[in-house]
């Protein structure tokens, strides 16, 4: 039997940019994805503190520090400064499920992970 499995979670991170005429999904720096764990075009569930919106997307990667961005009709879920729970999924066995436990980042205001 697999089991769907959080994964890694961006708690609190804060959306810097919106572009609405763009192909979907959601952009993280490069830096924040490695912390995590996350990968380019992983499929993330986001979940928005100011307006209890929820969507899934996948990852688009930049080099730019800091950046959270939501692209494409995502755009319409949010809005700049607005703290985001961005959340990644991974399948196991169950022995293995009994095991894990996900990385889980917790964000300042610059989207800087707190220590």
């Amino acid at each position: 039997m697999q089991i769907r499995m959080l994964k890694a979670k961006l708690h609190g991170v804060y959306i810097t940019e919106s572009e609405l005429e763009y192909m979907g999904s959601i952009t993280i720096s490069r830096e924040i994805l490695d912390a995590a764990g996350m990968l380019p075009y992983e499929e993330v569930l986001c979940a928005n503190f100011a307006n209890g919106e929820r969507w899934t997307t996948y990852i688009i990667p930049t080099d730019r520090p800091g950046v959270i961005g939501l692209n494409g009709p995502a755009a319409l879920k949010g809005n700049v400064g607005d703290r985001l729970i961005v959340m990644s999924y991974c399948l196991m066995g169950e022995d293995e499920a009994q095991m894990h436990q996900p990385t889980v980042l917790l964000f300042d205001e610059d989207n800087s992970v707190k220590e």
